[in-house]
């Protein structure tokens, strides 16, 4: 299987619902990096896993969308709990949507899975994977 990834970063305000969350439960900021890890059996014509620029550029659209805000206050995050493996799927998603609209190019068709891993420390992160 080959894999490539691209990097961005996300900064964001929010705040959680329940005990366990302790006082993250209060309003405060976070910042993620962002890997994106394409996946795909064998390469295209081009000897590619996907466009690195056009998977650069996407990635970044879609954390931009995101960042600088507090999630606490977008519609679509209303009583939840926007926590580091809720995000990571938000973005797998909505990147997967991405790669359906060839938005990284006819060849990423052969992409076959797509992993998104937010770096919430040094010592913590958490990975959503998804097929494609």
């Amino acid at each position: 299987m080959f894999t490539v990834t691209v990097r961005d970063h996300l900064m964001i305000a929010h705040s959680f619902r329940g005990e366990v969350f302790g006082p993250a439960q209060r309003l405060h900021g976070a910042t993620y990096l962002v890997d994106a890890t394409f996946q795909r059996p064998e390469l295209d014509g081009d000897n590619l896993v996907v466009d690195m620029g056009l998977a650069a550029t996407e990635v970044h659209r879609i954390v931009a969308a995101l960042s600088y805000q507090n999630l606490d206050d977008d519609p679509d995050f209303v009583g939840i709990n926007t926590t580091t493996e809720f995000l990571a799927k938000i973005i797998a998603d909505r990147l997967a949507a991405r790669i359906h609209d060839e938005a990284l190019g006819p060849d990423a068709d052969g992409l076959t899975g797509l992993t998104v891993r937010l770096h919430e420390s040094h010592i913590a992160w958490a990975d959503y994977h998804r097929t494609l």
